[in-house]
């Protein structure tokens, strides 16, 4: 086992986590910077930001606090959408992870969109319910200081996942003010939110609490959300440095109405906001400590980081219903428990004309049970899949930056990324070891052509890693048909033209022109306990984001991407990659009157997609539009959320597959299955600053 010493242990973990800082002071770094981790070390102005001279592709960019408060939102995981072209929808109960859509990739819950809490990762790899498995239901989103993104595989300090983008969630390390707020909305929505800083000598304590119930719109299932959120930061000065630890606790229980069958709601057995299997639903908590120290050392900065989380999940789902069960059903329950440990360490160096930057990573998965069983109204009936699994990461990478002339710079960069997978499974042909290593080049060019305006050259090799329990398996846990085990590790290639323009903090716009080929990329999947090829595919868009400061207290935005996404090989079953969303539209007017009173309108559009490989079947799309209006005064304030304000019957997800009802023939009935978007949701907020 080549990286034994990343067995982190509960108290090495806890001994590192001293070792990294959450940035608190405005400093000004000379440039390039990485935009999706460190904007947030200058006045964070979000899209008013000048990134020229800073970024290396059009494709990046920073939300700053107001742009995220300003915006209404349904779940905590719509904060994924403040990426530009990132689209999050749910075709389940308010507990599960979102699915995203981004660059041509139905992402399903997170796999090749990396998402990270500062310098702890949110993907979940080998994953119950799927690979990359990323949930953003712990975060309190009134704590969120700040989202800084990337899309494309061109910086050497991101591996896994983030072969479509990343995207970093920088928390708040004081508030000016205490926050209390109290929330009320249709389908007996309620919620009670707090929040507080303080100085304790030369600390700063930060903390938060919410609690959320809701019900839903759903005709035979009362969702029964109940959540509750706690974070705890503290931080100080320590050395030459500042450190800090965070504390985040998350639990959740839920009831799911699951995507249905349209033939269902054609001949009256139920209707649009009906299911099919009434027990589904959740079980989910997540704890985590994490933290570190950044300062100046040998010459640099220096950032060391650790994170330790102990997570739980029961998810229980029926997506064919009676096609492999005629008697007791095909529902099952996905289960996970596992410990994730890891570290993280950056140093940086800089001269005249030049940036040196290198850096390691390790990460360990210690999965005490992942998998699946035959249930039946959650009870249990039969074992598909109880694995313990063991995964191991370490990447190393560096990469530096040149200033060839005041307007002429380049960066190169180079990233080794090396995998171990241990599975004891509980069929025990299915246990065994595997690893893998992949190296991976990338470079960008930057030219500022005039004093607005620069210009955008990026190209890199990226990696998306696959479940460990198919890199071991040997046969089918249901059939016992022979199976051929994945490749552990699955090359991406992609390219970027681009610029972007900006003025004087009135306007600013990017266009990205992109490329992405990835190689088979063979998947475990969750929900069948077995896994499955998919073929190697070529992506290819442009992305265009124009923001207009039209007034000092008004804002115009529009990000618009299309995507053209093909299977790469010849086959007769047809090249359209089902779930692969060609068109995504943004659009918002934010703006805050006087007296206090504010609002934001927002349009969210995705154009129609394919739902099978011919392009025989295509869902519709949907287009959505949220409104907030509120008003604050000195120590309170208000605001009125109308989520789907045009009460639009658009679906959030569609997918096609056979499946079967009572009476239907034994092979089932292909059919359009859907979750129809919530209709409109109105949500009425109190609070009062202290």
């Amino acid at each position: 086992m080549p990286y034994g010493y990343l067995c982190l242990t509960p108290a090495a973990c806890l001994l590192a986590s001293a070792l990294y800082v959450y940035p608190v002071k405005a400093q000004s770094l000379p440039p390039p910077v990485d935009t999706a981790r460190d904007l947030d070390r200058v006045v964070v102005l979000g899209r008013r930001q000048d990134l020229l001279g800073v970024a290396t592709s059009a494709s990046e960019g920073v939300l700053g606090l107001q742009e995220i408060e300003r915006r209404p939102r349904l779940r905590s995981g719509d904060l994924a959408e403040y990426v530009p072209g990132v689209a999050a929808t749910q075709h389940s109960g308010s507990g599960k992870a979102n699915q995203y859509f981004l660059r041509g990739f139905n992402l399903d819950h997170g796999t090749d969109f990396a998402q990270f809490i500062e310098a702890m990762p949110v993907n979940m790899r080998t994953h119950g319910h799927g690979h990359g498995y990323s949930d953003l239901n712990f975060l309190i989103p009134e704590l969120v200081q700040s989202i800084g993104f990337r899309k494309g595989p061109y910086h050497a300090d991101i591996g896994d996942f983030s072969s479509a983008g990343t995207a970093r969630y920088e928390l708040a390390d004081g508030v000016d003010r205490s926050l209390l707020q109290l929330e009320a909305g249709t389908d007996d929505y309620a919620r009670a939110l707090a929040i507080g800083s303080a100085e304790l000598g030369a600390a700063r304590v930060t903390w938060g609490g919410e609690l959320q119930r809701f019900d839903g719109p759903w005709e035979d299932v009362d969702e029964d959300v109940d959540k509750a959120n706690l974070m705890l930061r503290v931080s100080a000065p320590l050395g030459s440095g500042r450190g800090h630890l965070l504390g985040l606790y998350y639990d959740n229980t839920w009831n799911a109405p699951d995507q249905i069958p349209s033939r269902a709601v054609a001949q009256g057995l139920i209707d649009a906001f009906g299911s099919i299997d009434t027990r589904l639903g959740g079980d989910s908590s997540r704890t985590s400590l994490s933290g570190g120290w950044q300062g100046d050392l040998a010459g640099g900065r220096f950032e060391a980081s650790a994170y330790l989380v102990d997570y739980d999940l029961a998810l229980w789902s029926n997506f064919t219903y009676l096609l492999d069960d005629p008697v007791d059903g095909d529902q099952f329950v996905q289960f996970d428990e596992r410990r994730v440990s890891g570290f993280e360490l950056r140093q940086a160096w800089n001269g005249d004309r030049w940036q040196l930057r290198v850096g390691a990573e390790g990460r360990r998965d210690d999965i005490a049970r992942v998998g699946l069983s035959h249930t039946r109204e959650r009870q249990f009936l039969e074992p598909i899949r109880n694995d313990r699994v063991d995964e191991r990461s370490l990447g190393l990478w560096a990469d530096g930056d040149w200033h060839f002339t005041d307007a002429l710079r380049a960066r190169i960069g180079l990233r080794r990324d090396d995998y171990d997978f241990e599975v004891d499974a509980l069929q025990p042909e299915n246990s065994g070891r595997a690893d893998d290593a992949i190296t991976s080049w990338k470079g960008s060019l930057a030219w500022r052509v005039a004093a607005p305006l620069e210009l955008y050259a990026s190209w890199g090799q990226g990696l998306h890693s696959n479940d460990a329990r198919g890199t071991t398996i040997q046969v089918d846990p249901v059939s016992g048909d022979p199976v051929v085990p994945v490749t552990p590790l699955v090359r991406s290639e992609g390219s970027e033209l681009g610029l972007r323009w900006f003025e004087d903090r009135r306007f600013s716009a990017t266009l990205a022109l992109w490329q992405l080929d990835l190689d088979s990329e063979l998947l475990f999947v969750g929900d069948a306990g077995n896994t499955e090829a998919t073929r190697p595919s070529e992506r290819r868009g442009v992305e265009l984001t124009a923001y207009w400061f039209a007034h000092p207290l008004w804002q115009f935005e529009l990000e618009a991407a299309h995507t053209h996404a093909r299977f790469s090989d010849d086959d007769p079953a047809g090249d359209h990659i089902p779930g692969a969303v060609p068109v995504v539209v943004s659009a918002g007017w934010t703006a805050d009157w006087r007296d206090g009173w504010h609002s934001s309108l927002r349009l969210r559009h995705l154009g129609d997609y394919p739902l099978v490989e011919d392009d025989s079947r295509r869902s519709d799309g949907s287009t959505l539009v949220n409104l907030a209006v509120g008003k604050r005064w000195a120590d309170w304030g208000v605001e009125l959320d109308v989520l789907n304000l045009f009460d639009s019957d658009d679906h959030d997800i569609d997918y096609w597959y056979a499946s079967r009802l009572p009476g239907e023939p034994v092979d089932g009935i292909e059919d359009l299955h859907f979750h129809p978007a919530e209709p409109r949701t109105v949500r009425l907020k109190l609070l009062r600053r202290f």
